[in-house]
């Protein structure tokens, strides 16, 4: 029971009872009443933030962002792998395939330089653990502008290769008639005595023995210049043009298995073996001409004989003797 109170009453010389409104009372009820919602709320604010109470969705949050910690370690692990992958793929890139085709290696400096801009990685910042997540987007990068450095690279490589395929297989480098045991060989690529003047003379090719009718065959991939017998002592005779400044003559064949203005590749039987033209014997008649000149046609037998066969043909086509045209 509430205490009653009184008040003097000086006028009357009497105690009066103090009566309290209906309204201030209520008054002072929700006041109370806020007052005391309002410390609960701070009250409970205040232990949110503190490292003492947790719930549920903190231990969640916890949870999920060791995770992520987590899932960015492994993944800076698979970024260390591959580096080093791509790291032995350029070593490998510069120290063979740019040297084989003497290409200028690309540097480093180039290679693993950073990213142009500044402070690119700004929409990171502010976060937690937005150092981490910095770094790791950086060797993202890095590793993205890696790959793609290397990849033109080899493209670049691929189209080299791609000539030099073409190259090699235009060069002439088989002999032209099959010539088992070194029997076919005649007469090499210098000075020797003409089987008609008996005079001493540059002999421009190397000269096969072989039957009438032995098939010929081209020395490397061309076209066909000419197929015919209008140059003055050769007979009938084949000339491919090989690209690359290269080009060979077939003479005194006996019939053509081609014509002019066809494609060939090395191997392709083009004619057989005669005796046409300006020929002492049956016998193919062969040249090699680079950029317009006559060259040995003994440095280009690579491509079908041994390192001892050629020492062998090499004694035979040196040796200084008459020729069969």
């Amino acid at each position: 029971m509430s205490k009653v109170k009184y008040y003097y009453d000086s006028e009357n010389l009497a105690y009066r009872k103090i009566k309290t409104r209906k309204r201030k009372k209520i008054g002072v009820i929700i006041l109370f009443l806020v007052a005391s919602a309002l410390f609960g709320i701070l009250s409970f604010i205040i232990l949110l933030n503190t490292p003492y109470f947790e719930t549920p969705k903190d231990r969640l949050q916890a949870r999920e962002i060791e995770n992520l910690k987590l899932n960015y370690a492994i993944l800076n692990k698979k970024i260390e792998q591959a580096n080093l992958v791509i790291d032995a793929i350029e070593e490998r890139d510069n120290n063979v395939y740019r040297a084989y085709f003497n290409k200028t290696i690309i540097p480093d400096s180039i290679r693993k330089a950073g990213l142009p801009g500044i402070n690119r990685y700004k929409k990171l910042e502010g976060y937690n653990n937005s150092q981490l997540v910095m770094n790791t987007t950086k060797r993202i990068d890095v590793l993205n502008k890696e790959l793609v450095i290397q990849s033109k690279s080899l493209d670049e490589i691929l189209k080299l290769a791609e000539a030099k395929s073409v190259f090699l297989a235009a060069i002439p480098a088989i002999q032209p008639v099959r010539n088992e045991n070194l029997k076919h060989l005649a007469s090499g690529f210098g000075y020797r005595t003409d089987p008609f003047t008996k005079v001493r003379k540059m002999h421009e090719g190397m000269d096969f023995t072989a039957k009438t009718g032995t098939p010929i065959y081209a020395t490397g991939d061309g076209v066909v210049a000419r197929a015919d017998n209008n140059a003055s002592g050769y007979g009938n005779h084949i000339v491919i043009r090989h690209g690359f400044g290269y080009e060979t003559l077939y003479a005194h064949l006996s019939k053509y298995n081609i014509r002019a203005g066809q494609k060939v590749n090395r191997g392709d039987i083009i004619g057989y073996v005669g005796s046409t033209g300006r020929s002492e014997a049956p016998h193919l008649h062969y040249e090699v001409h680079k950029d317009q000149k006559v060259v040995n046609p003994l440095n280009f037998y690579y491509g079908n004989i041994s390192a001892v066969e050629y020492v062998a043909i090499a004694k035979l086509a040196n040796q200084e003797n008459q020729s069969l045209d």
